[in-house]
């Protein structure tokens, strides 16, 4: 039974406790012989293990129980943390997503994400977040694997989720982007005034500063770059056109590929 195998491999785990396998000491004898004894010898070996969390342990027991899956190494080709946990059940993967999405009900703290034969999803455990990733090997053979969720990237203040943003680096070659003081960047391009933007407002000053013009989405910044709406291309007199993965953006006759960042 795969409980039973989970738990023993789990009961394994807990035992080494804080990852640190015991010590295993040699000793020499002393010889019977009136020679002298030599020296003991001794040796301290300790060796570290990587030991899953108890929240992970927890979490692979259930999605055993629900999917009669069984545990198996990680793949070594798969980017995982030490502490990821790996399993095969025998079911496609959208019996597998059914029974787990039954089994953890309000734990899964998003949508299943699809691509493909591949899908994922976040899941809550003891005060952690789990990513959950779903790979059909065949009709009748899924993997499953847990790791600890990456920590999410901090948003920068003044940013709209779902709008398109760049660097200001990003159009070096059509547009030169200058930080001044106060945390206001000038842009500029050839054959038009030159405005001045400042993160978290819309309204944007032209030329010398006499005249000004009001952007559609705010600008932002990280903290270190400026994150320019691509909305606020119009106010340079520039254009942006997909192509395929990037938006080609384009400044009179100067043009440069851009790949937009989507918060």
């Amino acid at each position: 039974m795969f409980s039973k195998t989970v738990s023993a491999a789990l009961l394994a785990f807990g035992m080494i406790g804080s990852g640190v396998v015991g010590v295993a000491s040699a000793q020499s004898t002393t010889p019977s012989t009136a020679q002298s004894a030599p020296a003991v010898v001794s040796k301290t070996l300790s060796l570290k293990v990587a030991v899953p969390s108890q929240g992970a342990s927890s979490l692979a027991i259930d999605l055993g129980s629900a999917t009669q899956g069984r545990l198996i190494p990680c793949p070594s080709k798969i980017k995982l943390s030490a502490q990821a946990l790996c399993l095969t059940a025998p079911k496609d993967a959208a019996t597998v997503r059914q029974v787990i999405s039954s089994k953890l009900g309000g734990r899964i703290s998003n949508d299943w994400k699809t691509a493909g034969k591949a899908s994922s999803a976040l899941v809550s455990q003891g005060g952690s977040t789990y990513m959950l990733l779903l790979a059909q090997l065949s009709d009748k053979e899924t993997l499953i694997i847990l790791d600890q969720a990456a920590p999410r990237r901090a948003l920068p203040a003044g940013v709209v989720k779902g709008e398109l943003y760049m660097l200001g680096s990003d159009l070096a070659g059509v547009v030169k982007v200058t930080a001044l003081a106060g945390g206001q960047y000038r842009l500029e391009r050839s054959g038009q005034p030159a405005i001045t933007v400042t993160p978290g407002k819309t309204a944007a000053t032209t030329g010398t500063g006499n005249s000004t013009v009001e952007l559609a989405l705010a600008p932002a910044s990280d903290g270190k770059n400026l994150l320019l709406p691509f909305s606020a291309l119009r106010a340079l007199g520039c254009t942006a056109t997909p192509n395929g993965k990037v938006l080609t953006v384009a400044c009179g006759t100067q043009s440069v590929g851009i790949k937009p960042i989507v918060f």
